[in-house]
């Protein structure tokens, strides 16, 4: 295979430069705007930049729509969905990948069938369910369920284990190791990059949570961050500039997280053969 030519490595890093640089136009608009002030978002021809800056939109986002609390929320629900998530789907996923046991790939297969279901499918008996356990209009239906593993974890973290060596787990088995013990000093340090991988999954799938908590959440004071850029939306008359803020606030931590965490990340994605 011929190497290309470096007007065609030249071409090519333009051309996905000036995507990369297309693809910000939107974040830089939303960053703009949030510090404009109100009306200067509609003057014709468009402003590039704000004049004067209004640091204070963030002040009235922050404190008086009461942003704060809702980024508390969404920090609980969040941190506990991620610990459960993370926790009970290598534990399921270890299980499956070493253990040898009746119905094994019956049940493994079992779980894929419901990636195949549309949370539609599922919404209104899930709803019932909590409702009959009487945990509506609290945290529960959005935390507990995250403590018994979800389908696409187990699978991320069950494909990575089988690519570890089993003799491994042999060897600390005769050394006198028990399951529990393999399993945390062993093979967990090893699965780092999947572990990273569905963190980073969880942690956005959590923090940009919107119909869940749309559902089940109907005090103001539990609101996620989603829920309360939705109510300042329809509270706040022509005032994009705060709508604006609301929505850097809520996006931010987002980019943060997978900034940091992006090379781990795409290393997990490619060991666990999800890639492509």
């Amino acid at each position: 295979m011929t190497k290309p030519s470096r007007g065609l490595q030249w071409a090519a890093y333009i051309v996905l430069t000036a995507g990369a640089l297309f693809m910000l136009v939107p974040f830089y608009q939303m960053l703009s705007t949030s510090l404009m002030k109100p009306g200067d978002e509609l003057t014709l021809p468009p402003k590039l930049y704000p004049d004067p800056i209004q640091w204070a939109n963030y002040g009235k986002v922050w404190i008086e729509v009461n942003f704060v609390r809702y980024s508390l929320n969404s920090l609980f629900v969040t941190v506990l969905d991620l610990v459960g998530t993370v926790a009970s789907c290598a534990i399921v996923a270890y299980g499956l990948a070493f253990f040898e046991f009746r119905s094994r790939n019956l049940i493994f297969i079992a779980m894929l069938g419901t990636m195949m279901l549309p949370s539609q499918v599922t919404m209104i008996p899930t709803y019932f369910i909590w409702k009959e356990m009487d945990m509506l209009n609290s945290y529960y239906p959005l935390i507990l369920r995250s403590f018994l593993g979800t389908a696409f974890g187990i699978f991320l973290l069950h494909q990575f284990f089988k690519t570890l060596p089993r003799e491994l787990y042999e060897a600390a088995w005769v050394d006198g190791a028990n399951p529990w013990k393999i399993f945390y000093n062993i093979y967990l340090p090893l699965t780092t990059p999947a572990l990273s991988a569905l963190a980073v999954f969880t942690f956005i799938s959590s923090w940009n949570g919107t119909l869940e908590p749309l559902i089940y959440l109907q005090d103001k004071k539990l609101y996620t961050l989603p829920l309360g850029l939705l109510f300042l939306k329809n509270e706040v008359e022509n005032k994009v500039p705060l709508i604006m803020a609301g929505s850097v606030i809520t996006v931010l931590p987002v980019m943060i997280v997978f900034l940091f965490a992006q090379r781990h990340f795409v290393q997990g994605i490619a060991s666990t053969g999800l890639k492509g």
